[in-house]
C-alpha cells in the first residue's frame, strides 16, 4: 500500500511540473518573435496534465464543491464566449494541492529567467528577434528603444518587473541592503534601454515594499503596512472600472470641446495612465468601456488592450470577473491575518501594474504567479481546521 501511495504521489508531482514547464515554454514563445502555430493544442495538453494531477490528488467534499463551483462557471464561460481560460485556470489551481509551491515558483523563476536571458542573446547575435525598435510611441516624434529580443520595449521592462517581484518574494528574506540595491540598479538599467515608466516605477515601489516587510516589526508599522497595500490593491480595481464607466467623458472633450471637473479628472488620470483610457475609446465601438461588458461576455469581445483589469471584465464577463476580484480580496485578507506580507506585497502591487498593463490577464498560466499563489493556499482556506504553520 505504501508503495502504491508513493507511487501516485511520484506520479503526480512528475505530470504537474510537466505541466507547469509547458506552460513556462509557451510564454517564452509568446514573448518572441516566433508563432506557435499550436498553442491552441498544447494548452488542452497542459489543462489534461494538470486534470490528471488532480485525479492523483485527494480531497475534501467541501474542496470538490469549490472546484465544481468554478468548473461550473468556467463552463458558463465557455459556452458564451469560447474562452477555455477559466476552466485552464481553476484545474491548474486545483492540482496545486499538496504541491511544494514555493519549489515550484523557483522552478517557474529560473526557467523563465534563464529563457529571457536566451531571447536577449539570440536577438544581439541576431539569430532571433530584433535588438531595438524604431517608431512614434506616442509622444509626438520618432524613439529608439531596445526591445531584445522581446518584441516591444514595454514588454521587456515588463518581465524585468515581474521577474524582480517574484525574485524577491523568493528569496529577499535573506538579503542585506545592498541586494535591494543591487535590484533597484539592474532595473534603472533596463530603464534605460525601454524607457518604460510603468514597469520601472511598479518595481522601484516593489523594492520599497519587500525592504520594509523584512524590516517591519513594529505593530503600528505593520497595521500601516498591512491597510496601505490592501488600499493600493482595492485602490487598483476601482480605479480600473470607475475608467471604464467613465472613459467615454474624453470623448466629449476631444469631439465636443465639453470641459468640467470630472472630464478635467479624467484627462488628468490618462496623463498619468500614459493613455490608456483614451486607448479605450479608440475603436468604433469603444471597446473596453462599461457599456461594452455583459454577464458573461460574448465572443466578439475580444479586443486586446492595456488595462488589465478592464480587460478582465470586458474578455469574461462580470460575474466571472467579480468572482475573481472576490477570491483575490479573501487572500488578501488572509494574508494580512497570518502577517504573510511577502504575499501581500507581491498581490498588491501586481494589482497595481495591472491597472496599465494586462501581463496576468492573457490566455497564459505561466505569466500569471498569484494563481500559484492562490494554488499553494486554496485548500488551506477551505478546511474546516487550518493547518496549525501554515
Amino acid at each position: 500500500m505504501r508503495t502504491d501511495k508513493s507511487l501516485r504521489e511520484k506520479t503526480a508531482y512528475l505530470i504537474f511540473y510537466l505541466g507547469v514547464i509547458i506552460e513556462i515554454i509557451l510564454v517564452l514563445i509568446d514573448k518572441s518573435a516566433y508563432t506557435n502555430p499550436i498553442e491552441g493544442q498544447i494548452f488542452r495538453l497542459t489543462f489534461l496534465l494538470f486534470f490528471a494531477k488532480a485525479c492523483l490528488t485527494k480531497y475534501s467534499f467541501r474542496e470538490y464543491a469549490v472546484i465544481a463551483f468554478f468548473l461550473t462557471v468556467g463552463a458558463v464561460s465557455y459556452f458564451a464566449t469560447g474562452r477555455n481560460e477559466i476552466v485552464r485556470v481553476v484545474m491548474f489551481i486545483a492540482a496545486c494541492k499538496d504541491i511544494d509551491m514555493v519549489k515550484c515558483l523557483k522552478v517557474v523563476f529560473w526557467m523563465t529567467l534563464a529563457g529571457c536571458l536566451a531571447l536577449i542573446l539570440l536577438s544581439l547575435f541576431g539569430i532571433l528577434g530584433t535588438v531595438s525598435l524604431t517608431q512614434d510611441y506616442g509622444r509626438g516624434s520618432v524613439e529608439t528603444r531596445y526591445v531584445l529580443g522581446l518584441g516591444h520595449p514595454n514588454a521587456l521592462q515588463c518581465m524585468v518587473c515581474v521577474l524582480t517581484m517574484l525574485g524577491m518574494y523568493l528569496y529577499h528574506t535573506k538579503w542585506k541592503w545592498y541586494y535591494y540595491a543591487l535590484t533597484l540598479m539592474v532595473n534603472v538599467f533596463f530603464f534605460l534601454l525601454t524607457d518604460s515608466k510603468t514597469g520601472f516605477l511598479v518595481s522601484a515601489g516593489a523594492v520599497f515594499l519587500f525592504f520594509v516587510a523584512s524590516k517591519a516589526r513594529n505593530k503600528v508599522l505593520t497595521g500601516i503596512f498591512a491597510v496601505g497595500n490592501a488600499a493600493v490593491f482595492a485602490g487598483s480595481i476601482v480605479i480600473s472600472i470607475m475608467s471604464a464607466k467613465n472613459a467615454m467623458c474624453l470623448w466629449d472633450y476631444y469631439w465636443w470641446a465639453k470641459t468640467d471637473r470630472k472630464i478635467e479628472f479624467y484627462l488628468f488620470l490618462d496623463t498619468i495612465l500614459t493613455g490608456r483610457l483614451h486607448s479605450l475609446i479608440e475603436t468604433d465601438n469603444h471597446e473596453g468601456i462599461m457599456d461594452t461588458w455583459s454577464l458573461f461576455s460574448s465572443p466578439q469581445n475580444d479586443y486586446y488592450f492595456d488595462m488589465g483589469w478592464v480587460r478582465l471584465f470586458y474578455w469574461y464577463g462580470i460575474i466571472p470577473a467579480v468572482l475573481a476580484v472576490i477570491v483575490l480580496t479573501v487572500f488578501v485578507g488572509y494574508f494580512i491575518k497570518k502577517k504573510r506580507w511577502e504575499e501581500l506585497v507581491l498581490f498588491s502591487m501586481t494589482a497595481l501594474y495591472t491597472i496599465v498593463e494586462a501581463h496576468i490577464i492573457s490566455v497564459y498560466i505561466g505569466r500569471n504567479y498569484l494563481l500559484f499563489i492562490v494554488g499553494m493556499y486554496w485548500w488551506r482556506l477551505t478546511a474546516k481546521r487550518r493547518v496549525e504553520n501554515e
